[in-house]
């Protein structure tokens, strides 16, 4: 499956964010799909079980061709909130909790399929041929064409790929959270020609100051100047630099912010200055 080189996230668009009207998610859908980005990121939970119903009523409401369009959606996690009543938050891979949770989204999403369906966080309860033969149902129904995760661990990836077989590992990924480039998660994905998808791609740097993002602001300052561009394009052509054709998840609720981003996709750092970045993360030099 062919996803666009930006995922276009929608955690923040409902109440967990900027809380848009159905009209204001309708321009945001527009004009992503104008600038070639075709690919939206949702969960059952955002919103508390609210944000894919706003996703879904903006969308009913346009004419558009859902070919057109990509839908990611996760399930798996129950979390305690005005829509539900679960006594503690936990995870659930029960195999009538995931066919659940994907006939809820498709009611709310308004579509008749999800284009990638993903486990949201490992449970240390999750059976593997469970989760298996829901995957093999939702499939063979055709209300699900593809299956991944998210925040898996390259041990947990081939745990549920072992009995059915995946298509991407969605995990924690900018220039302020590394780890995956030295546990294995990246390379796995590599070895077996997949893509990751990265979430919170910009990581802290704009919500957080700390002594590391002070370091990697002053590198970013110089970069900016080099390649005629601004901190966040910076930070996106970091993982977009990286050999495992990392797919960030954008979590802006701006239309600037999406095309500010695309032009990201036209930054190819050299060699050099991705090693200044790292650097600057992790604050020291590589060994």
């Amino acid at each position: 499956m062919k996803f666009s080189p930006l995922i276009i996230g929608t955690m923040r668009w409902g109440i967990w964010g900027a809380n848009y009207s159905p009209s204001e998610v309708q321009k945001l859908i527009e004009f992503s799909l104008v600038e070639g980005l075709f690919t939206f990121d949702c969960a059952d939970i955002y919103g508390g079980y609210t944000t894919e119903e706003l996703f879904g009523k903006a969308f009913s409401e346009m004419s558009l061709d859902r070919t057109k369009l990509q839908i990611i959606s996760k399930c798996g996690i129950e979390m305690p909130c005005e829509n539900r009543n679960y006594k503690v938050k936990a995870y659930n891979y029960s195999k009538h909790h995931i066919l659940n949770s994907v006939e809820n989204s498709l009611k709310n999403l308004h579509t008749d399929y999800l284009d990638v369906l993903l486990l949201h966080r490992p449970s240390p309860l999750m059976n593997p041929e469970e989760i298996a033969e829901a995957f093999h149902q939702l499939k063979n129904e055709g209300k699900v064409k593809e299956f991944g995760v998210s925040n898996f661990s390259a041990s947990q990836f081939d745990l549920i790929n072992t009995y059915f077989p995946l298509i991407t590992n969605q995990i924690e990924c900018s220039l302020m959270e590394t780890k995956s480039f030295y546990d294995g998660t990246l390379d796995q994905l590599m070895l077996k020609k997949l893509s990751p998808m990265a979430w919170s791609p910009m990581g802290n740097y704009f919500s957080e100051v700390s002594d590391k993002n002070l370091r990697i602001k002053s590198v970013l300052h110089q970069l900016c100047k080099k390649y005629n561009c601004v901190e966040d394009q910076i930070l996106l052509a970091f993982l977009l630099k990286h050999p495992a054709k990392i797919l960030p998840v954008l979590g802006t609720t701006k239309t600037e912010n999406i095309a500010n981003s695309k032009l990201a996709l036209q930054i190819n750092l050299e060699n050099e200055d991705w090693f200044k970045l790292l650097e600057a993360s992790v604050g020291k030099e590589v060994a």
